[in-house]
């Protein structure tokens, strides 16, 4: 018998920040956070700026549309 795996991407749902993180709530659950410093553009960001964001291909990539920024879920969790 074969058993066969499909991998799919991660996708998000919902994002929050602290002063120093940002946390990525991901459909299956997982709740990974990375340093702020590592996006200088939503470090040096206003909360509100942060804070308006747009999921992008069902949640494959996040977009923050004042601050002309673009991440996908993937390289986050690379």
């Amino acid at each position: 018998m074969t058993i066969s795996v499909v991998e799919r991407a991660p996708l998000a749902t919902e994002l929050s920040f602290t002063v120093d993180e940002m946390q990525v709530t991901l459909a299956d659950g997982r709740r990974p956070s990375m340093p702020l410093a590592w996006f200088p553009r939503l470090a040096h960001a206003s909360i509100e700026q942060r804070q308006n964001y747009e999921l992008m291909g069902d949640g494959e990539g996040i977009h923050w549309p004042y601050i002309d920024e673009d991440l996908s879920v993937e390289g986050l969790l690379r």
